[in-house]
């Protein structure tokens, strides 16, 4: 009798946990990535004359600030959801994905922003003007790692949580036709097409937000259900 009235409180913690963590994290790496495009110049020969500018600088160190918060509130994010989705007997193929690619995404975001440190000559010093070499191998770095394989995994993550989703019955019809999107958009169009990547924070805002929003229409259900 006690186990029973248990669970239905664990189940209403699971979603409130997840939507809020989603939310912290869709704002902190939104904010992040809109901070280093706006930092890290297009041309490898504007470096000089971008990194001379006190702003570029001070937008790159905030940006660096973020991504270890970023990166602590989407593993909350990633635990809450498997958790949430995770009890309906969903395809272990998803779910090794949804976990494989969380993980990887999280680790390749951290090393972006090692990537986006060293731009900064490590700890904020200007990098010496001679080696233009080495600062353009750092952005070179941080730019692929944001397009070419972070987005990616972003994009394997957000299939696995929307096939899991709509096998449980869980997301709502539109949700699932922006997760579609969204992974397409992450998958062929991240590499070609700048600021696409916002795409991700923006789905995890929009999931986050529905499952923090459906949390809160649930505990007349399951009352009444007890």
């Amino acid at each position: 009798m006690q186990s029973a009235k248990a669970e239905p409180a664990r189940v209403l913690r699971t979603p409130r946990a997840a939507g809020v963590a989603g939310i912290l994290f869709a704002l902190l790496l939104g904010t992040a990535l809109v901070l280093v495009r706006i930092a890290i110049p297009v041309d490898a020969d504007s470096a000089a004359h971008w990194l001379a500018d006190e702003d570029h600088r001070n937008a790159l160190k905030t940006a660096l600030g973020l991504v270890p918060f970023a990166g602590v509130f989407f593993l909350w994010f990633m635990g809450a959801v498997r958790d949430y989705v995770g009890h309906g007997g969903e395809d272990r193929f998803f779910d090794t994905l949804l976990m494989g690619s969380g993980l990887l995404f999280a680790a390749m975001l951290f090393g972006l922003a090692v990537g986006v440190d060293g731009l900064t000559g490590g700890g904020g010093a200007s990098p010496p003007t001679g080696e233009q070499q080495s600062w353009e191998l750092g952005r070179h770095l941080s730019v692929s790692l944001l397009g070419d394989y972070a987005m990616r995994m972003a994009a394997v993550f957000t299939v696995s949580t929307t096939v899991i989703g709509h096998h449980l019955g869980l997301f709502p019809r539109w949700l699932k036709w922006l997760g579609a999107v969204a992974a397409l958009v992450l998958m062929f169009v991240i590499s070609s097409v700048p600021w696409s990547e916002l795409v991700f924070p923006v789905w995890v805002l929009a999931l986050s937000g529905y499952v923090l929003w459906a949390s809160f229409r649930r505990p007349d259900r399951t009352t009444a259900a007890t």
